[in-house]
């Protein structure tokens, strides 16, 4: 399955921890399916040749919007499409649309804004500059050269 404006996706099942006695996934588990994808999308992206500046760089979650439109069940594969949507001074914002490949359908979107901060104080810092250079180039599909 393809979808405009997204360069990479990752695929798995419905497990039966996650669904509820009404037989759907629960709310929370889409969040965890979200952590999964972009942890996915990281190691595809190649960012780790970065070195230091990726992997010192931190980014907490700030703001997070999700649309359920149709529900997973036990068993459905779901396939997860993962894009940098947006990039602000100190923050990054995915987008995540989560799609029965089978049907050939949208069940969920969510859009996750983290923000880039200093471990010390808590507070928001401004992206490094390798590091928005970088991101920038993912929004465009270019991946990281090792």
């Amino acid at each position: 399955m393809t979808r405009p404006g997204f360069h990479f996706s990752t695929r798995f099942k419905v497990r039966y921890a996650e669904i509820d006695g009404q037989k759907i996934v629960f709310n929370s588990r889409y969040l965890e399916y979200a952590d999964y994808a972009v942890g996915e999308f990281w190691e595809w992206t190649g960012i780790g040749a970065l070195g230091p500046v990726w992997t010192s760089a931190e980014f907490n979650v700030r703001h997070t919007e999700i649309d359920y439109l149709k529900p997973f069940r036990y068993g459905d594969e779901i396939e997860v499409f993962v894009r940098i949507e947006r990039l602000g001074n100190s923050s990054m914002t995915h987008r995540f649309e989560l799609c029965d490949p089978n049907a050939g359908s949208l069940n969920c979107v969510i859009e996750m804004v983290t923000v880039h901060v200093d471990l010390d104080s808590g507070r928001p810092v401004p992206i490094p500059p390798a590091v928005r250079a970088a991101l920038e180039g993912l929004m465009t599909g270019a991946r990281i050269d090792a």
